[in-house]
């Protein structure tokens, strides 16, 4: 684990963004189309320490970005080439656009300031998509990654912003897969070799600091 100075040196307000992966409600919600991966996120703690990293950015002047998966109810652009993708067409519930299961779950607040970027294909909340842009207009240098799953967007969203120059943090008890065990082994031996592992506690206490402005490159 970092120590708190190499922690804050790298989760400087001006220059962060939080991203939440796939926190919606029907993924991580009670009417989940993915009910193991739904539980596993609220029984490990998981959602609600999402939640409070998004409070904590609001108060500290944070930039949230909310990722969200959605397909048009026709299916129009949608990836097939996987078999994860084509599972995802028979699940009973649907991340339709416009519709309840792709807003952001409770206990996750979204305020005025955030950006709610969705995509209609792919893996990646970042890969094709407005992340990248956003990011770098807002000045980002290190990206905090939350979410699900730590089976696949998770770590499409850290090599992605890994590849891209962005120093990605992880807090580990943030995020949430399928078995419960997968998710350690995952951070053990690929999240921690690209990314920064620290807990929700230590980024907190990063994020809890007097609050500054952020600096937009001109």
């Amino acid at each position: 684990m970092p120590s708190y100075e190499q922690l804050s040196e790298l989760l400087d307000p001006a220059t962060t963004v939080l991203l939440t992966v796939e926190c919606q409600q029907g993924v991580v919600g009670p009417d989940s189309a993915l009910p193991e991966l739904a539980r596993e996120a609220r029984s490990s703690g998981a959602l609600a320490n999402v939640a409070r990293l998004v409070a904590a950015a609001h108060e500290s002047g944070i930039q949230v970005v909310h990722a969200i998966a959605e397909r048009r109810p026709d299916g129009r652009g949608a990836n097939r080439n996987a078999r994860l993708f084509r599972a995802a067409e028979r699940l009973p519930v649907q991340q339709l656009s416009g519709t309840t299961a792709v807003r952001v779950a409770a206990p996750i607040e979204v305020t005025e300031e955030d950006f709610v970027v969705r995509r209609l294909h792919g893996l990646s909340p970042i890969q094709g998509t407005d992340v990248d842009a956003l990011l770098r207009n807002l000045g980002c240098r290190t990206l905090v990654v939350t979410g699900v799953s730590a089976n696949v967007a998770i770590p499409n969203a850290v090599f992605d912003a890994v590849n891209r120059g962005y120093t990605a943090v992880v807090p580990s008890d943030a995020i949430a897969g399928v078995p419960s065990d997968y998710t350690p082994a995952m951070i053990r031996h690929t999240l921690a070799l690209v990314a920064t592992v620290a807990t929700t506690d230590e980024v907190l206490g990063c994020f809890k600091r007097p609050r500054r402005t952020r600096v937009t490159p001109g």
